[in-house]
């Protein structure tokens, strides 16, 4: 029966990625570069001024949400098992190739990450501890469709709040149990019981957790990650036509081939760094900003960090170490085996515990993302508590799980997802185009920009972008027509 259930989920997920959503991503993506005018490029500079701006509210309310804060949140979701479990399958699967194929998915992915996160920043709501939105949010408001909003909220607790939680918690397994024969159970149960004691804390605790353990865990690994890479300079060049090479079939690499390594490192590259799945909107809508670009802008940038640099880093202590992946030999323990060669037996030990640093902060993320949706489904508390415990009880199946299962749904959940919001945001993106001129035009003109929803014709539902009446019929000649 077990087996029934996985060789079905792996028979759809070869049709959904093979047929739909590699082309649908990688589509939407040049689109929304075209659109923008490679401005997910051109204006990195400004990402990183509007990053560290200092927050325009009471740092002592501790409902309230900054930029940077928000910015942790997705990176504590984007920064775990797939920069350094994913990274290692894509390539044992796809072969070096896969890591062309994640980079490409990245640079395209800045833009489709601007333009959800521009949206979730517009169609935000208030409640009673900040601010929450995200696809289902600006799909209701803006397309008016109950049943496609009420779909993507049920696909992102799913996926987010359940799976991805799953993989999260066997990659934590995996390497507790490679390094340090620990029992499975054992994992689970602390594993639970630490999530439990942050999640039951609300978003502000998440905020804060993220915004202390990100920076720190990212720091310390990316430092390995240059000592692996100035210690072995000479065999750079060497490495860099590999994967380009294998990238586009032009020899075969661990099983790989152009067709494998284009399918591994999209999924990879797509898990890791989320651009256009319609998770990391429901970080951005809890930011306090002035104007819903600065939000985009930060979202973008974190793509790049995130996939350029980290995911980047992993894949250089892999190929540099000359290890190759087996079906013995693949996700964290690949990685692992690939730092015991550059820094000695110890180094499994460390990575074990650096992977526990990244992949809880993305468990904590990742339950965020789906607490944001519950009042999509059901506006009782109950309901809420009900999610929690089967978050909890992900996170236990998870780290019992075989990691082919865990996998496979993850590629599944994270498909249904990506298909709604890609569709969803190519249909209203160009609200997202028109804040971005409204953005530039005021930044020419020496100004913070503030944004008034008048200032776009067409936008629906908007609610945290009003302004008085006087000031909004003295401004409203100045309306900005959507092309």
């Amino acid at each position: 029966m077990y087996d029934l259930f996985a060789n079905s989920i792996n028979f759809i997920n070869n049709i959904l990625w093979s047929y739909i959503l590699i082309g649908l991503l990688l589509g939407a993506g040049v689109y929304f570069t075209i659109r923008m005018k490679f401005g997910q490029m051109r204006y990195f500079r400004e990402m990183i001024r509007v990053l560290a701006e200092k927050p325009s509210f009471d740092k002592k309310d501790k409902n309230q949400i900054s930029s940077l804060q928000a910015f942790m949140i997705g990176a504590a979701t984007r920064i775990g098992t797939g920069n350094v479990a994913g990274v290692a399958t894509a390539i044992a699967a796809g072969g070096p190739g896969a890591v062309f194929w994640m980079w490409l998915v990245a640079v395209l992915g800045g833009a489709t990450a601007f333009v959800e996160s521009t949206l979730a920043q517009i169609y935000k709501v208030k409640d009673e501890v900040g601010y929450r939105g995200g696809p289902a949010y600006y799909i209701q408001k803006q397309i008016g469709s109950k049943w496609m909003s009420r779909a993507f909220a049920i696909g992102i607790i799913v996926s987010f709040g359940l799976v991805f939680n799953s993989v999260q918690s066997n990659t934590i397994a995996e390497a507790f149990t490679g390094s340090f024969s620990i029992n499975p159970m054992v994992i689970a149960i602390v594993l639970t019981v630490l999530t439990g004691v942050i999640i039951f804390g609300g978003v502000a605790r998440i905020a804060r957790f993220s915004e202390k353990v990100v920076p720190v865990m990212a720091v310390f690994y990316m430092v390995l990650a240059l000592y692996v890479t100035f210690s072995n300079f000479t065999e750079i060049p060497a490495m860099l036509l590999l994967i380009f090479k294998s990238a586009f079939g032009f020899e075969e690499v661990v099983g790989g081939g152009m067709g494998a390594a284009i399918s591994m490192g999209v999924k990879r590259g797509l898990f890791s760094n989320e651009a256009g799945m319609g998770s990391a909107p429901n970080a951005a809508a809890t930011a306090e900003v002035s104007h819903p670009v600065k939000q985009g802008f930060i979202q973008a940038m974190g793509v790049f960090f995130d996939t350029l640099l980290v995911c980047t880093a992993t894949a250089s202590i892999i190929l540099l170490s000359g290890k190759q992946g087996s079906a013995e030999l693949t996700g964290v323990n690949l990685t692992q085996a690939a730092m015991g060669e550059h820094f000695g037996s110890w180094a499994g030990g460390f990575l074990a515990i650096a992977i526990l640093t990244f992949a809880f902060s993305s468990i904590v993320g990742s339950y965020y993302y789906g607490e944001a949706n519950i009042g999509f489904v059901s506006k009782r508390k109950a309901s809420l508590y009900v999610y929690r415990i089967a978050a909890l009880g992900m996170v236990a199946f998870g780290a019992l799980a075989s990691l082919q299962l865990v996998w496979s749904l993850a590629d599944l959940a994270m498909a249904l997802m990506a298909f709604i919001n890609l569709v969803a945001i190519l249909i209203i993106g160009k609200y997202a185009f028109a804040a971005l001129r409204d953005y530039m035009e005021q930044r020419k003109q020496g100004k913070d920009p503030v944004f008034y929803a008048h200032k776009i014709e067409g936008l629906k539902g908007v609610e945290c972008w009003q302004e008085d009446q006087e000031v909004g019929e003295q401004m409203g000649a100045n309306k900005r027509e959507v092309s």
